[in-house]
C-alpha cells in the first residue's frame, strides 16, 4: 500500500500578475485538495457517510460558487482561506461532525427530510419565516 498523500505546505503568494496566474493556482490548489481526499477519509473515518467522488463534487462546488469573480486580488484572497481551511482538515483541527456539516450535509449530498416543522401551526411557520434575518 502506498504511503498516504501529505498536503505540502502551499503558499499562496500575494499576489497574482494576472487571472491567468491565479487560474492556474486555483487549479494547483483544486489537485492538492483532490489528493488529500483519501487521507482526510481515514482520519475522519468518513467511508461510511461518504464516498470520495462526493467530496470531490463538495470541492469543485465550492469552488464553482466563486467563479464569477475575476479580480486577481480577490482569487488570491479566496484562494488563501480555502488552503488555510484544507490545512485544518488535513492536521485534524475539525472534528468528524465538522466535516460532515458543512462537507456532506451542508452541500445537498445528504437530502433533509424536511422534519423539522412537522406538528407545528401555521401561525408558528409564518412567525418563525418572517422573523429569522
Amino acid at each position: 500500500m502506498a504511503a498516504p498523500f501529505t498536503l505540502r505546505k502551499i503558499g499562496v503568494p500575494p499576489n497574482s500578475a494576472n487571472l491567468t496566474e491565479a487560474r492556474r493556482r486555483v487549479f494547483d490548489y483544486f489537485r492538492a485538495a483532490c489528493r488529500s481526499i483519501p487521507t482526510i477519509m481515514d482520519i475522519y473515518n468518513l467511508q461510511d457517510v461518504v464516498a470520495p467522488s462526493q467530496l470531490r463534487f463538495s470541492i469543485s462546488a465550492q469552488i464553482r460558487k466563486n467563479a464569477h469573480v475575476t479580480d486577481p486580488k480577490v482569487i488570491d484572497l479566496l484562494l488563501f482561506k480555502g488552503m488555510e481551511e484544507l490545512t485544518d482538515i488535513v492536521d485534524h483541527a475539525k472534528q468528524r461532525h465538522h466535516i460532515i456539516g458543512q462537507y456532506v450535509v451542508g452541500e445537498g449530498l445528504v437530502q433533509n427530510t424536511g422534519s423539522k416543522d412537522q406538528g407545528k401551526s401555521d401561525f408558528l411557520k409564518n412567525f418563525y419565516t418572517s422573523n429569522y434575518f
